[in-house]
């Protein structure tokens, strides 16, 4: 069985103890920075990696020699043109490891393999309405078998699985929750996986995950400090700032679902922005949510209610959205969510639009997009989760035992 790792242990930083480091992990480290840096900027060369990474040549040369044992980084020619001999340009080998990401919600749950060059190799989705824990079981243990079937992921190189569910999973009121859903708040996830995955499980917030997740293969490139919203059966947020995901003193931080509503103080913003209220308008129509699969377009006869479910939900962002950009000062605020991009590309729009007019005044105004990961983003953000902890740069492995 694999060990479990928690978001508390990866929420590790420098604190009051002004924890010091080793000589091995610090070349840990910076052999994660390099393997970062090659994967971020495809055919670099080492002097360039030199250059960025402010390590001299022959670390440089240490370092990219492990990366090529490990198979995890390839030989992409040489660039020729300067002057000398031509310099070998590197790439991430997509092959050289992989991950498994679970998505647990209360509408769905969704597997994904992903590979070091950040590219879905499999997803399988099934849309139940509040699954019970030895249904994950039956559904993992089915979708891994699959995957191994598939032969498109070297199983002896899959770092782990990331588990991504909403905290709280089974306390929040929804509605339609079954009886005996609460036996999720006692669940343990690792032991509840072990018997059917081999690996390590690495466990996270939905929506941390999906902001985890945008910030290492999505819009993380473009914009270091961001603010997400998951659109998911309840409302979640998360806030990443300079390329690290902040989860403050709780790690409960981004928590927008449970804002007040306006002058409705016995209701909260994900009772309006979430797919449970789309859910509901559409079912006092007549129609079914879960007939449908979400990041699909919608039958033309659920337009006029998602129409009308967008109008009420991006007014009710407003108020959200202008604490966000007077407290955070984001660069961007990306929307993700199992909907489809034209509706998440309304849904930041209209909140954009409605923000701008509300409030003129305030210091600055982030622009509002539809996340580059915007429909599996939790799964793939779980996915993520192996590789943070074992080869890509993260602030808690400066300061692990």
């Amino acid at each position: 069985m694999g060990s479990s790792v928690t978001a508390d242990e990866r929420a590790v930083r420098l604190g009051p103890s002004l924890s010091g480091t080793n000589l091995e992990r610090a070349g840990d480290y910076n052999q994660r920075v390099v393997l970062q840096v090659i994967r971020r900027h495809p055919d670099i060369t080492r002097t360039e990696i030199a250059t960025m990474t402010n390590l001299t040549a022959p670390t440089i040369a240490n370092i990219t020699g492990r990366l090529f044992e490990a198979d995890l980084i390839i030989d992409a020619g040489r660039r020729h043109g300067g002057r000398g001999q031509p310099a070998v340009r590197l790439r991430i080998n997509p092959d050289g490891c992989f991950a498994i990401g679970l998505n647990i919600d209360r509408d769905h749950v969704t597997l994904v393999s992903l590979d070091l060059a950040g590219t879905v190799r499999s997803r399988v989705t099934r849309q139940v309405s509040f699954a019970m824990p030895e249904d994950i079981v039956a559904f993992v243990r089915d979708g891994v078998a699959d995957i191994r079937a598939s032969g498109k992921v070297r199983m002896d190189r899959v770092l782990g699985v990331g588990v991504a569910l909403p905290d709280d999973l089974g306390r929040v009121p929804m509605p339609h929750r079954p009886a005996g859903y609460e036996r999720w708040a006692d669940v343990d996830l690792q032991a509840l996986l072990g018997d059917a995955v081999p690996w390590s499980v690495h466990i996270d917030n939905d929506a941390a995950a999906a902001a985890i997740g945008e910030a290492q293969f999505g819009s993380g490139h473009d914009h270091a400090s961001f603010f997400y919203i998951l659109v998911s059966a309840g409302l979640g947020g998360g806030v990443v700032i300079d390329g690290s995901y902040y989860r403050g003193a709780g790690a409960r931080s981004g928590e927008i679902g449970f804002l007040p509503l306006a002058g409705e103080p016995d209701r909260v913003l994900q009772d309006v922005v979430s797919l449970s209220a789309l859910s509901a308008r559409l079912e006092h129509a007549g129609l079914e949510l879960g007939t449908v699969e979400t990041t699909q377009a919608f039958p033309a006869a659920y337009a006029q209610h998602v129409d009308a479910w967008l109008d009420e939900a991006s007014s009710a962002l407003v108020p959200a959205l202008t604490a966000v950009n007077c407290l955070i000062n984001p660069a961007a605020v990306l929307i993700g969510g199992r909907l489809p991009d034209d509706v998440l590309d309304r849904l930041a729009s209209d909140a954009y639009r409605k923000l701008t007019a509300a409030a003129p005044n305030i210091p600055t105004i982030a622009p509002i997009h539809r996340a580059m990961l915007s429909q599996d983003a939790p799964a793939v953000g779980a996915a993520i989760l192996p590789f943070l902890d074992r080869i890509l740069p993260s602030d808690a492995i400066l300061i692990k035992g």
